[in-house]
Formats: structure tokens, sequence, C-alpha cells
């Protein structure tokens, strides 16, 4: 790779590694505040999980969405729409909990939030997972190490503004500003790829080495990349992959969703101490999620989705039963450790063959989201009922289906033990 072209490569990476950033950061600026806007709003726990159905439901429509819009409109006009859309519903949350103090603003901003969050999300792991196969290195786990970065600066910020007092609404707003413009400036540096829809007339391909630069010149409609796209629906494999994503997306989101309350309902701690555990959780997912692409190397993609899931059970029972702080907080590291590495290896996986790889990604990502639109409600009733830490039970039975089906992730293009691509070598020729 000469260094010519290793620069647009590079810009392209970091572009990626500052969309899931943001899109962490997002994330976690609003869960952070759960307790915030429970309070705020007065509600019971399946009231909570009412509201965040509005959240789970405009993810699941953006997730389905994505697609389409990738063929539209292409990846760096659709990113944009989606996390304006995000930005107006993160800032709707806020006026929804303290200006207006009405359950249902707060359920509608959820949904664009929503929306805007599970659109991105496919088209940041289609973008992550093209970069990776064109650079050449196991990248998807750090990439998703931003998101988490991502999760665990909003995480402090929102502590922070929880032990401040600072209102939901002037917090998440400018949450919603500073997202949207680092998008918009990081997007520049993402190439403009036909496939995906973007305008042919602006064409960059002479500085990245795409498999697809003839494909991007084909002239394809969007309408046919549409159909090809949807046509991976019937591949099994795709769909064992999904799975392993669900079963691990659902320990994930499950955290996000109610970690903090549990530890606030479950264990006795404060609102500020509910977020501060929040932290320690999706600090422990970042560590597993940088340290995870050389791990994967060395032992290859089902054993080490075999171990997450063991660590991901053992984690839930000690967050479950632990009598003690300390205990707890084990629990917590190792729920997130074990949560860490199954929606990257599965994106990986996913991409494995590079001619579908956006449509195959797609399909995944939007399997694996499906955990958002069951996991709230689903946890909301059942902690009503039962108790909020009895409910996170669910969870265990989802992450032994995704150790289960570990083996439809194995490696296809290269050896077990890693792909080694030489230091230096000449782009492919368009």
């Amino acid at each position: 790779m000469t260094q010519a072209t290793a620069r647009p490569l590079i810009a392209w990476r970091n572009a990626v590694f500052a969309v899931f950033f943001v899109s962490g950061l997002e994330t976690a600026s609003w869960v952070a505040r759960v307790p915030a806007v429970r309070d705020g709003l007065d509600l019971r726990l399946d009231e909570v999980g009412i509201v965040i159905f509005g959240l789970s439901a405009g993810s699941v429509l953006g997730l389905i969405a994505a697609t389409g819009m990738l063929a539209r409109f292409g990846a760096r006009h659709a990113m944009v729409v989606s996390l304006s859309i995000s930005a107006v519903g993160l800032t709707g949350v806020g006026i929804g909990t303290n200006v207006l103090g009405s359950t249902a603003a707060v359920f509608a901003g959820l949904a664009l939030l929503g929306f805007g969050m599970g659109s991105v999300d496919v088209m940041m792991n289609v973008e992550g997972a093209t970069a990776e196969r064109e650079i050449g290195k196991t990248l998807m786990p750090l990439m998703h190490a931003c998101f988490s970065l991502g999760t665990v600066v909003g995480a402090l910020l929102g502590a922070g503004a929880s032990a401040l007092q600072v209102p939901v609404a002037w917090h998440l707003a400018a949450i919603a500003v500073l997202s949207l413009a680092s998008v918009i400036i990081a997007v520049r540096f993402i190439p403009h790829r036909p496939e995906l829809g973007d305008d042919s007339g602006s064409i960059d391909v002479s500085g990245i080495p795409t498999e697809t630069a003839t494909e991007a010149r084909t002239g394809s409609t969007w309408r046919s990349r549409l159909r090809e796209n949807l046509a991976v629906w019937a591949d099994l494999n795709v769909l064992l992959i999904g799975l392993i994503v669900l079963g691990m997306t659902f320990a994930e989101g499950s955290a996000n969703d109610w970690l903090a309350l549990a530890a606030v309902d479950g264990h006795g701690l404060s609102n500020t101490e509910g977020a501060v555990v929040f932290g320690v959780f999706v600090a422990a997912m970042t560590v597993g999620r940088v340290v995870g692409g050389p791990i994967i190397d060395r032992f290859g993609r089902v054993l080490v989705l075999r171990a997450c899931s063991v660590l991901g059970v053992v984690g839930l029972l000690l967050f479950i039963l632990a009598p003690t702080i300390w205990l707890l907080t084990i629990g917590i590291v190792l729920w997130g450790l074990g949560a860490s590495l199954g929606f990257p290896v599965g994106m990986s996986a996913a991409a494995d063959d590079p001619k579908r790889a956006a449509a195959r990604v797609s399909v995944v990502a939007i399997i694996g989201y499906f955990a958002f639109l069951v996991g709230p409600p689903v946890l909301g009733v059942l902690g009503q009922h039962i108790g909020i830490l009895n409910a996170l039970y669910v969870i265990l039975g989802l992450m032994v289906l995704a150790g289960l089906a570990a083996p439809a992730a194995r490696e296809r293009s290269r050896a077990r033990t890693g792909r080694r691509i030489p230091a230096e070598r000449e782009p492919r020729s368009p």
C-alpha cells in the first residue's frame, strides 16, 4: 500500500470512528438520564418500558429504512439525515421532560432518536466493514470500541449533569448540537461509492482501491440494489449470524435500557450511582473491544464468541445475586466484557462475502436490533411483576443461544491464526 493510497484509507477509517463515537455519545446521554426522566414524569417501571418502546420502535423502523436510504441517497447524505433526526429526537426528549412534562412528547422524541440511531447503525457498520476489508486489518472491534468510548463519555457527562442537577433539556440539547456538528465534518472524508447510491457525478475512487470500483461505474439503479439487498434474507448462514448478534445485542441493549434503574431499584443505589455503574459497564465494553481484534486473530471468532457467552452469563448472575457492591461491580465488568465482541464479530462475519457485504451487514444489523424492539417492554412488564433483577434472567437464555450459534461466524477468507497483509501493496486497478 503506497503512502498516497494509505492517506485516504486512514481518513475514511477515522471518519467511521467518529460516526461510531457520536452514536455511542447520543445513546449513553439518554440512558444516563433515564432515572431523571422517570422521576420527572413520575412513571412506574412498566410505564418506563412503554416509553422506551418508542425508542425501540423507532430503531426498528430506522433499521428497516436504512437499506432503502443507502440505496437511494448514499452513505454520506443518509448519515447526515439520520443523525439530524436523532438530534431532533434527543432535544425533544429533554423538552418533553422539563418543559412540557409530557410522556407522549418524550415517547415521540425517543421514536425520532431511535429512528436516527437505528438507520445510522446499519450505515456505519456497512462503511466500517468495507473499510476493514480494504485496509486488510481487523478493525470492527476497534470501531465498536469507539462507540463504547462514546458511551463512556456520554455516561460520565450524564453522571456529571445529574450530580450538578443540570436539567435534562439543557443537557440533551447540548449533546445533540455537538453530535450533529461533529458528523457533518466527519462524513466529508467518507468516499463516494455509487454502489451505495452516491452521486456518480462526484465519484472519488482514484485514491481508494475498492473491490467495487469497477461495479461503481456500471450505473446500477437504486431499485436493483434494493432488490439484491432484500434477497440476502434467504441466506441461512446470514440468519444464524443474526442470531448471534441478536443475543449479544439483547445483553448490551438491556444494560443500556435497564442497568441504571436495576442498580437503583434492585440494589438501592442513588440515581447518580446508577449512572456511574452504567459507566463501569460501558468502560468494560470499551476495553473488550479495544483488545478484541488481536484476540480474535489469535484464537478465531468461534472460540471468542463462546468465551464471551460464558463471561456474560457469569457476569449477569453476579449482578443479579451480588450481596456486596464489589461483587456487583465484578458482575458488571464481566457482563460488559461478555457483550463486547458479539456485534462487531457478527458484522465482520457478515462482510466475509465482498460482493454482498453491504446487504449481509444490513440484514444482520436488522436482526440484531430486533432486541431493541422486544427488550424494553418485556423486561419492563416482567420487572413490574417479579422485580427488575429477576427479569434480567431472560438475557441468559439469549446469550446461551448466541454461544451455540457461534460456528456460523467462522472465518472464510483467512486462516484461524489471522490474516496477514503485506505492509506495502500496490492499489488494485479500478
